[in-house]
């Protein structure tokens, strides 16, 4: 008895889709069987130099699959992820527990949305101590992260050590030297902390310090805008701003927020920058949160001549922290 399907006949002449190396679409067509014979079966493979009489393609031999008529062509499919750097990520929930375990400094953990077992719960309670955010995600975005078999638990690794800010603190004190610190609220661009970081260094600053969330990931990127600073100046990584900035006032250190929201400017010199300080930086949207500006010493915007009333934040604390070192060399 004849088998019946639903499904619609075949076409006995259905064609694949291919893509080029910029992932556009490649004409189906092969050559005419005439063509195949004058240049032989056994010059297929070879599309080097340039294009020939006959029409052969250009391109070297690894350029040749990409062509019709070879039964390795594959389409590109843009929207996976990259392929991981596994020196910047470590995968599955063990790996990152042991990474926990030794000590190893971690930028960010997601775990799968709903997972509940013994290792997940390790691992949330040491990324505490360690105050490492962790982030519980659903599968998409874990596999927006990475096509390798993540098993639930993907870790971001730091290319550079956190410090505490207290010791940074108390040490700069004990060697006699007048404490600059940079506060960054949530700056969340890569190249523009990679920027600050370099600005901070050139001028002097002891440690940068940013929240725990919100802030910028430190990844090769952040670490070759900041040409190689972040390699020189400490970061502190705090879990709550508000107490760090309340910490730094209570230690003799002068708070003062840059804001152009603020009547006093930069040029008029009526703010001391010359004692412990800590400068205040907003976020590139919408600049510094209300609850730490109430925080703030004082509040200082920077003039503008031009028609756009507001600057890169990278831009701003150079300019911010070029006036610290200004008034410092000048009292010296």
């Amino acid at each position: 008895m004849e088998k019946r399907t639903n499904r619609p006949p075949r076409p006995l002449t259905e064609r694949r889709q291919f893509f080029d190396s910029e992932n556009r679409p490649v004409p189906n067509r092969r050559p005419a069987p005439r063509e195949r014979e004058q240049e032989g079966r056994a010059d297929e493979g070879r599309f080097e130099g340039s294009r020939s009489e006959e029409g052969r393609y250009e391109g070297s031999r690894a350029e040749a699959g990409r062509y019709e008529g070879s039964r390795s062509d594959k389409p590109r499919y843009p929207h996976r992820p990259a392929q991981d750097r596994s020196i910047d990520m470590i995968f599955g929930l063990r790996p990152i527990l042991e990474a926990l375990n030794a000590g190893r400094t971690l930028d960010k953990i997601f775990l799968l949305r709903g997972t509940k077992n013994s290792m997940t719960q390790d691992i949330t309670a040491l990324a505490k101590t360690a105050n490492i955010p962790v982030s519980m995600v659903p599968v998409e975005k874990l596999d927006g992260i990475t096509r390798k078999n993540h098993q639930g638990a993907v870790a971001y690794v730091s290319p550079i050590e956190y410090m505490p800010l207290d010791s940074i603190l108390a040490g700069l004190y004990e060697e006699g030297k007048t404490p600059l610190l940079l506060v960054l609220d949530r700056i969340t661009d890569v190249r523009n902390f990679g920027s600050i970081a370099r600005n901070a260094e050139c001028m002097g600053v002891h440690a940068i310090v940013v929240p725990s969330r919100g802030a910028a990931q430190v990844n090769g990127d952040a670490l070759k805008t900041s040409a190689g600073a972040l390699n020189l100046i400490p970061v502190c990584r705090e879990p709550n701003l508000k107490d760090t900035l309340t910490f730094l006032r209570e230690s003799g250190v002068q708070v003062v927020a840059c804001t152009e929201k603020s009547d006093a400017s930069l040029e008029a010199g009526t703010v001391d920058l010359t004692g412990p300080l800590a400068i205040l930086m907003g976020s590139e949207e919408d600049g510094i949160s209300p609850e730490y500006l109430r925080l703030a010493d004082h509040k200082l915007r920077i003039p503008m001549a031009g028609q756009i009333s507001s600057l890169n934040v990278s831009v701003a604390s150079g300019i911010m922290l070029y006036e610290v070192l200004r008034q410092r060399l000048v009292k010296q």
